[in-house]
């Protein structure tokens, strides 16, 4: 068979950073001597791509004319198409001056790449947000995640003389070059690309399938495995799952699956463009679009960011500047008398049908250790989620106390402990308090110091909910971002419970007097910045558990909590 003729890479030319031999050497040799930074995963992940080619026309992080055309015209400052930001934040106290070399490392502080500094530039968390995710609510992953970015952005010419070492499924990690070798060497022009950041079921399966037939083409099964939206499989049961699939039920001549190192934006519409980007880099000239794709769900008030078609209608009106054709997703349903999948619009008059939906995936199979039907899920597939996702009742949660000092947070969780050891549940405690003594030693309430706090405890937090723990965070926590970045951290299984107490009731509570010293304060024009006088609270606006704290005993609280825990089933009702 011919090597295949693939699409050439977006701009025409795919883009490599990476340095070798002598250069790399010398550049390893000088960074010692050189003022660094770390950057964060999302960074890590974002330069791969650019030194890779995955970002191509990208050749850095952006510069403030790309940046600004990017966000009002999805457009770079060349014209060139490119629907959202990829930028590089820092602090500009940890800078050195323009025109100097900086060196980024990893959180292991390993040399990844030499920038030399051409722009140092401000930008607006408000601005990004409104602009290329449409939405200022905390709700979405983004809003609430860029509020904890630099203050400035910065760019220049990177040398890469370190790629991210990984460790994990190292032979379905390739970069794009190696990726269309691959794909040359299968020997179709055409290429589908398949974007997921979630297990592949019956109905995948056979669309994917059924696009590759329609172009006659390759299949590329791609995979998110860098950071996705909070609560999604995690990618090792992921891919584990892909395998399965690929080494079994695919075509092995013209299927591949291999691994993306993308940093998910959850930018609905938008992102559709950017994941078709990066795919006609790989090589692919077909990609499919999905049923609200790369959406992040609700928003605070419980409406979708976007509309279910929003992204498939934006990829069809730039397809063809993009150069790659859109495959809709088109719904299939199963028909079980006819052990069958058709597309909705093909369903025969009075035909019997049947479907699991992705919360009956969840709550009426895997929290159950039930196993999922073969004619919705693969077996090989069924057993992993299984064995990787244990009933309910067995798996970690959060609960998560907030409210104004006095509001009757620690006074219900003391008892609610008691109560769930009874029930046989070991329980780990962070007291607001007790954690400002040790694991936030040193911190004190400014706005700033409050960020840095909160997500601490949602760290501790989410560490002992993945490990299968039960944990109760008790603080004040009064700015709904850093709640959400916590919940972020946490995952699905974070329950948040409202203290409601006025303000007017906590400070006859208040034994230690604060509330009286706050208001001195503020007579005295020296403001404290004290949660609920000079420090306004944001109430959450749809928590799971809302609780008065001043006409019910903390245990008539704590017992309600335990019943929604029941309901809920992370108790086994012992």
């Amino acid at each position: 068979m011919s090597k295949a003729k693939l699409i050439a890479p977006y701009g025409g030319k795919l883009v490599n950073l990476v340095v070798e031999g002598a250069e790399r050497e010398e550049l390893l040799a000088s960074a010692s001597k050189l003022p660094s930074i770390k950057i964060t995963m999302r960074n890590l992940c974002d330069l791969e791509l650019i030194a890779t080619g995955g970002f191509s026309p990208l050749t850095t992080f952006m510069g403030k004319a790309d940046y600004e055309r990017v966000l009002h015209e999805m457009r770079l400052a060349d014209g060139t198409l490119f629907p959202l930001p990829v930028t590089l934040t820092a602090d500009p106290k940890e800078l050195p001056t323009v025109g100097e070399d900086l060196v980024l490392r990893n959180a292991n502080n390993d040399t990844i790449a030499v920038m030399t500094i051409e722009e140092v530039y401000h930008w607006d968390p408000g601005t990004e947000a409104a602009l290329a995710y449409g939405s200022n609510d905390p709700r979405h992953p983004m809003v609430s995640e860029m509020e904890r970015w630099g203050k400035v952005c910065i760019s220049g010419p990177m040398k890469v003389v370190n790629l991210p070492k990984y460790y994990d499924f190292v032979s379905l990690r390739h970069t794009p070059a190696q990726v269309r070798g691959m794909l040359e060497e299968m020997g179709h022009d055409n290429v589908v690309a398949f974007q997921t950041r979630n297990p592949l079921h019956r109905i995948h399966e056979e669309l994917t399938k059924r696009a590759a037939a329609a172009v006659k083409g390759s299949l590329i099964i791609h995979p998110v495995v860098g950071m996705t939206k909070p609560g999604d499989v995690d990618h090792y049961t992921r891919v584990r799952t892909y395998k399965a699939l690929v080494d079994n039920y695919y075509d092995k001549n013209s299927t591949m699956l291999r691994l993306l190192p993308l940093a998910m934006r959850m930018a609905g519409p938008r992102e559709a463009l950017l994941h078709a980007i990066i795919r006609r880099n790989h090589g692919a000239n077909h990609f499919i679009v999905g049923r609200d794709h790369a959406g992040p769900g609700n928003d605070s008030s419980g409406k979708p960011f976007y509309g279910p078609y929003d992204a498939q209608e934006l990829m069809q009106k730039y397809e063809a500047e993009l150069g790659v054709k859109m495959v809709p997703f088109e719904m299939l349903v199963y028909l079980p008398d006819e052990d069958r999948y058709v597309e909705e619009k093909d369903v025969p008059k009075g035909a019997k049908t049947a479907n699991i939906s992705g919360t009956q995936v969840r709550d009426q199979y895997l929290a159950k250790g039930k196993l999922l039907p073969e004619w919705f899920t693969r077996p090989e597939t069924a057993e992993i989620l299984r064995e990787m996702y244990p009933p309910k009742h067995k798996q970690g949660f959060c609960i998560w106390f907030t409210g104004l000092s006095g509001s009757g947070k620690s006074a219900t969780t003391q008892v609610l402990t008691s109560l769930l050891l009874e029930r046989g549940r070991e329980i780990a405690v962070l007291d607001g308090d007790v954690v400002r003594t040790h694991l936030s030693k040193g911190l004190g309430f400014s706005k700033e110091d409050r960020d840095t706090n909160i997500p601490r405890i949602g760290f501790v937090a989410g560490e002992i909910v993945y490990a299968g723990g039960a944990v109760i965070c008790a603080a004040i926590s009064l700015y709904r971002a850093t709640r959400n970045e916590a919940r972020k951290m946490v995952g699905e299984n974070f329950i948040t419970v409202y203290m409601d107490t006025p303000v007017e009731v906590c400070e006859q509570r208040d034994v230690k007097g604060l509330y009286a010293k706050a208001r001195q304060a503020m007579q005295d024009g020296k403001p404290m910045g004290f949660t609920g006088v000079d420090d306004p609270y944001e109430p959450p606006i749809d928590p799971e558990i809302t609780l008065k704290g001043f006409d019910a005993t903390p245990e008539e609280n704590a017992y309600i909590i335990l019943k929604y825990l029941e309901e809920q089933g992370y108790l086994n009702g012992n």
